[in-house]
């Protein structure tokens, strides 16, 4: 009888151990990283600084990607199918996607970035339509930050001290950088600072640090552009002695070599000052792999060519 008892005693204690062992305890739960996919790196590097341990990032678009002409791949469908969360720029950058997204959006948070930014701070580009490239305004991405610090809380909101603390030491830095941008492009004389890319990124960061922006194409790439734009961008940098023009990772060089060719048959000298991030970053693992190394990279180009 006594054996019988044991034995039994024995068979529940395995069995409670195993069952204990099958189910994860609420630490384990608690501790799952949320799933978070976004389509650029640049949001990809806000959520990576303020989500920081708790979450688990990946960008479709990757380093010289053009964000205006991408399609989404069969990857990229189960990729966003399996995230916890999505970031998107919005203002239309994301072109081809949209429509994408915005199914998506119906059984997951989906949240584009720009949403919250104050629409007066916005350049209005006709047809009730804004420029999206809100990333080259400093003051700009700390609102973009904003809103992935609340996004993330409302999603876990066990981890909301951790998220604020880590928004609040990464927007130190980009006002930080919102500075120091400020004082490098100040160091450049007022006539010379213009800013020749081929196609119109640049608009904001020209709006916020007080630089003349041309590009030879619109605001998005897909816009074409012909002979006529770039004899007119040749008479520009000819009359004015443009000293630089810029390339852009994520846009081929044709357009802009077209431009600097034909500045030299008219007698004007004008160089290739390098080529910048404009709709993506570098190389990940790198300075530039991050959106402050970006804009760092981007701004020590423009003024060492431009002075």
């Amino acid at each position: 009888m006594i054996h019988k008892f044991l034995r039994s005693l024995l068979i529940s204690t395995l069995c409670l151990t195993l069952l204990v062992g099958c189910n994860p305890s609420r630490s384990q739960s608690e501790s799952k990283k949320i799933q978070v996919t976004t389509t650029t790196g640049m949001i990809a590097d806000i959520v990576k600084n303020v989500g920081g341990t708790h979450t688990e990032v990946s960008a479709l678009m990757g380093t010289g990607v053009d964000p205006h002409l991408y399609k989404a791949s069969q990857g990229d469908i189960r990729k966003l199918d399996q995230s916890d969360l999505i970031f998107y720029n919005g203002l239309h950058l994301e072109g081809k996607m949209t429509d994408v997204l915005s199914k998506i959006g119906k059984n997951k948070p989906v949240t584009a970035i720009s949403d919250k930014i104050d629409r007066s701070k916005l350049l209005e580009i006709g047809n009730n339509l804004h420029d999206p490239h809100i990333w080259f305004d400093v003051q700009l991405w700390m609102s973009a930050t904003e809103v992935v610090r609340d996004t993330l809380i409302k999603q876990d909101p066990s981890h909301k001290a951790e998220y604020e603390k880590q928004a609040t030491d990464y927007l130190a830095k980009l006002k930080q950088l919102d500075e120091d941008v400020k004082k490098q492009v100040n160091s450049v004389p007022k006539e010379q600072r213009v800013l020749v890319t081929a196609h119109d990124a640049f608009n904001y960061f020209g709006k916020a640090y007080g630089i003349e922006v041309v590009g030879l194409q619109g605001i998005s790439t897909a816009a074409e552009y012909g002979l006529k734009d770039v004899q007119n961008m040749v008479d520009l940098i000819s009359k004015r002695k443009i000293k630089a023009v810029f390339v852009e990772s994520s846009v081929p060089k044709k357009s802009i070599e077209a431009v600097v060719e034909g500045a030299k048959q008219k007698g004007h000298e004008v160089k290739i000052g390098g080529e910048l991030y404009s709709d993506a970053m570098g190389q990940a693992g790198t300075p530039e792999g991050t959106y402050i190394g970006m804009v760092q990279a981007n701004v020590t180009k423009i003024v060492s060519s431009l002075k």
